[in-house]
Order: C-alpha cells, then structure tokens, then sequence
C-alpha cells in the first residue's frame, strides 16, 4: 500500500532545497541471511544501524574472492548477523549431528574469509549470536557445537520463549571492557542460540558471562575495533523503540566514521615509516609480494594499513675493523640493497624504487608502494669516503652512522667510548653525506657524537628510529635537550615502536607509542616528529603489530585531535623537507 504522505515531486523537490544534500555517512556492511537460494536481512539490524548514524548495505553470500575484497575496500565497518549453526569442520572437529540444527556452507566459508579479511584491514566489526561465534572461529578460537552437551544440563535457558525484543536473563560484565563502559557492569539480555564460544581467539578476552558460565561476549585486547556478543541486542528497538542496546550500535557507528576519516587522511596524504629491518629476513626467502606470517611489512600489509613509503635499511651488526672484515661488511651492504632492489624489480607494476623526495607523490598516485633504501651502521663503508657516493647513487637516503658498538665514524650509544664522540675520519664522512645528498641518521650514536654531529653538519639531520629518555631512561633514547637541538637545527626525530624504548618493562602498547610521540611533539614541535617503526629489527607494539595496523595510529592521532594537516607533518612531511634540505645538492640520479 502506497503511504498516503508520501509524494514523490516533492520528496525530491525536498532534498534539493539545499546543497550538499547531506554528508557522508558510515558505511556499514550487514552480512545477509541465506535460505533456499534467497538473501534476506531480518529488520532489527539495519534499523539499528540507521539510528546510530550509519548507512545500512547487505552483504549476499557469494564466492568470488576479488569481488569480496573490492567490497571491503568500500567498507566502513562491518556488522555480522546471526543465522545458521557454524559447521564445525572449519575448526577442524567432526560435527555431531545429533547435536547440530543446521549449517550453511555459502555463509560460513564467506564469512569466514570477510572476518579474516576486514581484520587484517582494521575494520571494526561487531559480531551478533552467529556473529560472535564467526569471529571466534575465523580467527583462531573455538565454538562449542552445542552448550548444553558440552556444559551439562543446568545451564539458562539460552532459546528464550519470550518475545525477541525481552530480555530474558542477566550478564557479568568484565571490568574496564568497552562493554563496561557501555553499559555497566551488568545488563540484562535476549537469547536464542544453543551454540557458543568456548575460547576466545588470542588477541581476544571474554568481557560478558551468563551466570550459568556461559560466554556472551568478547572483544580484542590488541587495539583492533572488534566486538562480538551472543545476545540479539537489534531486537530491542523492535520493542517499544527500546533503544537500551543503541550505545553498541552507536560505538560501531562512531568507530566506523573514525576508520572512514583515517582512510581519507590516508589517501590524500604521504605516509612514510622511516626505519625497518626487513632486509634482514631476506635469507630466509622473504618475497614482497607475499602476506608473510613472519614478516612485518609486505606489499599487502603496507595496503592494508595505508603505508606509502617502507624505508628498508641494510643493516649490519658491528664487528670486527680489520681490513678483511671491513671488505666483508662493505659487500654484505651491497648484498642487501641488491635484495632491496631485485624485489621490488619483481613487483614493478605495483612498487617502486625510489630516492627523490619529488617523485613519491606521482608514484602514489600511480598506485605504487615504494621502497626507500637505507645503511644502518656506517660501518659498511669501512674506511674509504668514496664508498659514501657510490651509495648514494644506488639510492640510499640516509645512513645510521653507528650501530650498537663504536666504529670508525663515531662513538655508539652502546660504545665504549673510543673516540669521545666524532672521530676525525667521522667528520670527513658528515661533510662527505651532506656533499652527496644523504641523510645523516644518529640514531644508535652517543650523546657527544650526536651534538659533534650537528655542529659538523651544514644540513638538517635525522634520528630514523628513537623515542624518549624522558619516559623511558635508555641510553638509545634521546633526552628533551637532544630533541629540542635537533629541532633548532632543522632536522626530524621518527618515534619508534620498539618496546624496549618506550617502557623498562613488559609489552609496549599503541598508548606507550602516543606518549612517546606527544612528548616528543611538545619539547621539539610538532615540524620535526614523525614515524620510524623498527618493524623486522624487533619494533612491534600491541594495537600496532605490523604495517597493516598503522592505520590505527592516526585513529589515534585523530581521537586526540589532531587536525588533517598536523597528521600530514608527522606521517611524512617533516621528513620529506628534511630530504629536501639534504638533497639540495647535484647528485647521481638513483
């Protein structure tokens, strides 16, 4: 029946009354219930969704990889519906047929994937009754085929008689979840289901039990927007307006704009990780094209996090200075950026060498990842200044003048000593680097070595990877003086996500990495701070694990408001007018 209100010339009159219509809202994906052969979505979810602020679309069971992945990168969040038993063959166990009630294969082996898929992309997800349970068994966890043969009988009754929209049973909430915070430390609930999680995948903690012990809910403790719950918290609305269970969706909607803004900030920008180590797996069989479960930066996890630019630095451990091992360090050098190079030649339709500061945006806009070379410990050179030229023509950007050991350049951080700072060759080699164009990093350099080094130097120069001593007393990290002498000079300091430089003790997390960042940001300003992971040479954070998790640092650069071209400066452009400045010289095209 036509509603009566409802004119079609003036709806559309209406909505062009103004300019623009409206602003873009959230996009969240609902996967869709599947029964002989049709899709459909029951209307609780995607009412939800629309009074939390989102724009509601279906997700049909299909097979097609490619398509899948094209639809997520349309996605803001995604919302996964209850339905169908999942079969347990997925986790690897014999289904019990006298305990199973049905199974649908179309949605379990696409869904399955989807979860797999938006995580690796930090997606947020909210996962509902077969939702939860989906996550759980895509990632890693385990769902009981059926509660009460695996429980016993004195469970609740967990397929409720009552309307859908009546709570029918109360839940412990865990302390300090985003559960708590939404709603408290209890909450009454609806139930209709007789499978359930039995253990949360790692990087998941159990946030909601029934009294009978039952899990109802889980979510990520790794700073991934994951939450999953067992109850139908989008049948309430249906009830009276009941809009008791809104702040979850609300929390999806709010955490799906977020990821939406990021994305943006992310397109439009230079993103640059300063410092990783990921030549050092390259004997192993490393190949950039391929998802590594070892390697922390790849083609896909640098598309997956919004990473442009991977600087991979030939690193070499200080030995000995004989002639002989000096020879040795020099070719392993070349070894290494050879690696560099050869791997990205493989990828050429979708990497790129690169060595100029001005050709890194035309590649971005050609759909490019780029690979910057780089020398941790000037050591490779051995004692021949020319060997400073020769790589700089082979496209290295900056090299780290000492490692953990003092050498011929400089005393170390972790050094005895030998030189009391820049040795006399050492300051050959700094008019030598600012001559050809390549930047000077001192990370790993002692504190008299660091400031002989910006006096020696006519140029800006960088710390590729160093946090604050102020929040974490390391002799590898650079104290509030160093870091405002550095900024006097014109250089950039890139915090790093190695945990031993940002807590004494324990795991360091995406917030150690903030402090670490602000404080950083306060004593030097915010022109001469960006980002030098560590990623492959032992720099991992929770909540910022590899490349594919970066996105979540400008989440959180955003959640503490930062504005669009503040984060432009710190992800890329503080570094960029460094080598800039250094480049500013005739040099060898790479």
């Amino acid at each position: 029946m036509i509603t009566e209100q409802f004119n079609l010339d003036n709806e559309y009159a209406e909505l062009h009354r103004r300019f623009p219509m409206s602003g873009r809202k959230p996009l969240i994906g609902i996967s869709g219930n599947f029964s002989e052969g049709n899709c459909c979505l029951a209307r609780g979810y995607y009412l939800s969704v629309l009074e939390a602020g989102g724009v509601p679309m279906i997700i049909p069971p299909y097979p097609h990889r490619e398509q899948l992945v094209a639809m997520l990168d349309t996605l803001d969040a995604l919302l996964l519906s209850g339905g169908a038993d999942i079969d347990p063959r997925y986790m690897g166990e014999e289904p019990d047929y006298n305990l199973l009630h049905n199974v649908n294969t179309p949605r379990d082996e696409q869904e399955l994937m989807l979860v797999r898929l938006a995580a690796d992309r930090q997606i947020p997800i909210l996962g509902i009754c077969r939702g939860v349970q989906t996550m759980a068994a895509a990632l890693g966890g385990r769902v009981h085929q059926d509660i009460y043969a695996a429980l016993g009988s004195g469970l609740l009754g967990h397929s409720q008689e009552e309307e859908r929209g009546v709570a029918t049973h109360m839940v412990n909430i865990e302390r300090g979840s985003l559960l708590y915070n939404l709603f408290g430390d209890t909450l009454a609930v609806n139930s209709f289901h007789h499978q359930a999680v039995s253990a949360v995948p790692d990087g998941f903690c159990v946030t909601a039990v029934a009294t009978d012990g039952v899990i109802e809910a889980m979510e990520t403790t790794d700073g991934r927007p994951m939450v999953g719950v067992q109850w139908h918290p989008e049948c309430f609305i249906l009830k009276d307006d009941n809009r008791c269970m809104m702040p979850l969706f609300q929390w999806l909607v709010d955490e799906a704009v977020l990821y939406r803004r990021a994305r943006e900030i992310h397109a439009r920008i230079v993103t640059i990780d300063s410092h990783c180590d990921t030549p050092m797996l390259f004997d192993g069989g490393y190949k950039l094209e391929e998802r590594s479960s070892e390697a922390l930066v790849d083609l896909h996890k640098m598309s997956e996090g919004g990473l442009d630019v991977a600087t991979m630095a030939a690193y070499l451990k200080q030995e000995a200075r004989d002639e002989d091992s000096l020879h040795r360090a020099t070719e392993k050098a070349w070894h290494l950026l050879e690696g560099i190079r050869a791997r990205v030649e493989n990828n050429a339709s979708h990497a790129a060498l690169c060595c100029s500061p001005d050709e890194i945006l035309p590649l971005k806009r050609s759909g490019k990842k780029i690979i910057m070379p780089a020398i941790e410990n000037g050591y490779a050179i051995g004692r021949d200044l020319e060997n400073i030229k020769k790589f700089r023509d082979a496209g290295v950007v900056y090299m780290t003048l000492c490692h953990n050991g003092d050498n011929d350049i400089c005393d170390s951080a972790r050094g005895a000593g030998e030189h009391g700072g820049l040795s006399s060759f050492g300051r050959n080699v700094v008019a030598e680097m600012n001559r050809v164009g390549m930047m000077i990093d001192l990370s790993h350099a002692s504190e008299k070595s660091f400031y002989d080094v910006l006096e020696a130097s006519t140029v800006p120069v960088v710390c590729s990877h160093s946090s604050c001593r102020a929040l974490c007393d390391h002799p590898r990290n650079l104290t509030d003086a160093q870091l405002s002498a550095i900024a006097a000079k014109g250089g950039v300091v890139q915090v790093t996500m190695y945990k031993g430089f940002l807590v004494k003790e324990g795991d360091a997390t995406l917030d150690d990495f903030m402090r670490h960042l602000q404080h950083a940001i306060k004593v030097a300003g915010v022109e001469h701070v960006g980002i030098g992971t560590d990623f492959d040479g032992d720099g991992t954070i929770v909540g910022c694990r590899d490349a594919s998790q970066l996105i979540n640092v400008t989440r959180e650069l955003l959640r503490r408001g930062y504005d669009d071209a503040t984060i432009a400066a710190i992800w890329g452009g503080n570094w960029l007018r460094v080598m800039r400045v250094v480049q500013n010289v005739p040099v060898s095209k790479c």
